[in-house]
């Protein structure tokens, strides 16, 4: 009996960790166990931000906001912006608070489609290499977009750290929305701006390439991030598309 075309398995592993200089993990990530089905899929990494514990607040609520939302990408990441704004209002020591939020949905159709905000990113590794799906909504890369500044002169640039777009800065907020056809043997990964900026894409992808199983190859990218210096929450998600 031959297969359908969209006969597939889902195979995935979350990873976070605070880094080697943070005293506190402020990112948040769904699932946060490991697992396999072929029914479908919701992934999501979001990196908070704010005075004191708003950030890991921000980044919590967020996530569970999407997570119990019933609706497209889109609408769940909309769901999260109003959550963390309500947050926000009903604690003033939460004021200010905010956070990315990259989210991934896969079904069993074959597809995938990514609702994203801030400078977390969503990568597909497959064959051909490793390929940013998402744009990183910060002031580095309006820059280089610009040609203000060289890919060089990003790496260490001094606002590198800054975002033009996130979650609970206000009531409307613009989400970047991407489907595409997924397929056996690609690798998903999302990940926060602790990953990428520890650990170059090729130093990703070679680990992608080369260590198989999600939960190995999540915990590795966590590992490289620690080795390059762990200057920030680093938080992964892999996901394996499997016959």
């Amino acid at each position: 009996m031959k297969l359908g075309r969209h006969k597939m398995t889902f195979a995935w592993a979350t990873a976070t960790n605070p880094g080697v200089v943070r005293d506190r993990n402020e990112d948040f990530v769904s699932p946060i166990d490991p697992g396999t089905n072929d029914k479908g899929l919701l992934v999501m990494v979001a990196d908070g931000m704010g005075g004191h514990v708003a950030g890991e607040i921000a980044s919590q609520v967020a996530v569970e906001a999407a997570s119990s939302h019933d609706g497209p990408p889109a609408s769940r990441v909309q769901a999260a912006n109003e959550a963390v704004m309500r947050e926000s209002m009903i604690r003033p020591d939460r004021a200010g608070m905010g956070t990315t939020l990259t989210l991934a949905e896969f079904s069993n159709k074959g597809r995938v489609e990514v609702a994203h905000v801030g400078d977390s990113r969503c990568y597909l590794f497959t064959e051909g290499g490793l390929h940013q799906l998402t744009e990183d909504h910060s002031l580095v890369n309006e820059m280089l977009a610009q040609g203000q500044i060289s890919d060089e002169e990003a790496v260490n640039h001094p606002r590198k750290n800054v975002i033009t777009r996130a979650l609970g800065t206000d009531w409307k907020v613009v989400i970047d929305n991407l489907e595409q056809e997924i397929e056996v043997g690609d690798r998903y990964l999302l990940c926060t701006d602790g990953l990428t900026n520890m650990v170059t894409d090729d130093e990703i992808a070679e680990v992608l390439g080369t260590i198989e199983g999600a939960q190995p190859a999540a915990w590795a990218l966590v590992e490289k991030a620690n080795l390059a210096g762990g200057e920030d929450n680093i938080s992964v998600a892999v996901i394996d598309i499997l016959p």
